[in-house]
Order: C-alpha cells, then structure tokens, then sequence
C-alpha cells in the first residue's frame, strides 16, 4: 500500500481541506481557488473536499 500511495502523491504532503457543506457556488468555488493558491504557494498536493448534502447532526432520526 505504502508503494501504491508514494507513486500517487510522491514525498509532498497531501492536504484534504474544504468546507463541511456547500452553502453557495459562489462560496465554494471561491474557497477552492484560494485553497489551490495557498497549496500551489507551499508546495503541497491538494484534494478539495466539500459535502452538498449534510444530514443534521442534532436530530434524533440522524
């Protein structure tokens, strides 16, 4: 597994980050720009990472 993962991502750290759930296009699409800056300026792979539909956490039947 270790070998599959190092031909896939290399020696760079990989970054999963994104929001929780997507609230706009808008929003979304501006967070994963700013996010491919950030890791293109570090030196980091990244995958973006966001839900659309999120089950409420704080109901009974969740």
């Amino acid at each position: 597994m270790g070998y599959f993962i190092n031909e896939l991502f290399g020696e760079k750290l990989l970054l999963i980050a994104g929001p929780c759930v997507i609230e706009s296009e808008e929003h979304v699409m501006m967070m994963a720009g700013e996010l491919k800056d950030i890791s293109d300026r570090v030196g980091v792979k990244l995958v973006f990472k966001a839900s659309f539909d999120k089950a409420n956490r704080t109901s009974v039947s969740s």
